[in-house]
């Protein structure tokens, strides 16, 4: 959980801007991302960049933990039901892992999209509470908090699968060919290596921009569905095929499915580099090892 809310805090103005980038809000359509970034704090405050950011807070605690707590879980079942180890189960566990946290927290991520893809002066929504009744009244009950849920598993199969895939498999390499020059003694257990805080860092910033390439049509896929009625096209948006073809035949392969890509990079890589070494540290810390 811990490591969650540190990884998204860091990057949590990069992750308004991708929102309001992905789903062209005509405030900010006609900028890019570095435009955008200074765009928000003259028309919004410095504040308008953490838009969204309390549900973010409220929503990734519960995700990080989860996710990470399954991962190992998965990995142990895997291996002693299914008698697959290596770097296999470490893909499956990862993506098992994925969409277990994402399932148990979805309501959340969409409300805190609705939060953020607001523009001062054009409140739709009060609050976290106030979207939550809003989104329950006016979209059909609790299947209003799932909307874009299945581009959104899908899309995060392959991303924590080889998320933790990469960051894993980085580690053992490392830890296996150069213990003396990548490895430390763990902190809290003399007998167990683990990777020093900037290699920690290092493989997991690798291990967020392989795994972004290969999920990020599908990320844009979600938050369109996930913006429903606030957009002007949402009736062209409704499934998840739908949505990715009407996305590349409006906008294209680079303009349209892979439209604020190089903001993801930019997010994602220190984003998953500080959750992968705040988990490692923390397993540290409470005496996990």
């Amino acid at each position: 959980g811990v490591a969650g809310c540190c990884a998204k805090t860091t990057t949590a103005p990069l992750d308004r801007v991708k929102i309001l980038l992905q789903a062209h809000n005509h405030h900010y359509k006609h900028l890019g991302v570095f435009s955008t970034l200074c765009a928000v704090p003259k028309k919004e405050g410095y504040l308008g960049l953490y838009k969204g950011n309390g549900a973010m807070m409220i929503r990734i605690f519960p995700y990080g933990a989860i996710q990470f707590m399954a991962f190992d879980q998965y990995k142990k079942v895997i291996k002693k039901q299914l008698g697959i180890s290596g770097h296999v189960h470490r893909l499956m566990a990862g993506s098992m892992a994925g969409i277990t946290a994402v399932i148990c927290t979805y309501p959340l991520d969409m409300v805190r999209v609705r939060l953020a893809f607001q523009v001062k002066g054009e409140h739709k929504y009060m609050g976290i509470i106030h979207a939550f009744k809003m989104i329950y009244t006016k979209e059909g009950g609790f299947s209003g908090f799932y909307r874009g849920l299945m581009p959104t598993v899908v899309g995060m199969a392959p991303y924590a699968g080889f998320s933790f895939f990469t960051f894993g498999t980085l580690k053992s390499i490392g830890l296996a060919q150069a213990p003396n020059l990548l490895g430390r003694p763990s902190l809290d257990n003399p007998d167990v290596l683990v990777l020093k805080t900037h290699v920690n860092l290092l493989c997991g910033g690798i291990a967020g921009a392989i795994a972004q390439t290969i999920s990020y049509p599908l990320d844009v896929t979600r938050r369109r569905m996930q913006l429903g009625a606030v957009l002007p096209d949402s009736d062209k948006c409704l499934t998840m095929v739908q949505t990715l073809k009407y996305v590349y035949q409006q906008h294209g392969v680079r303009r349209g499915l892979y439209r604020g890509l190089s903001l993801n990079y930019i997010r994602c890589i220190p984003s998953q580099a500080v959750a992968f070494t705040t988990y490692e540290l923390m397993k540290q810390f409470l005496h996990l090892n």
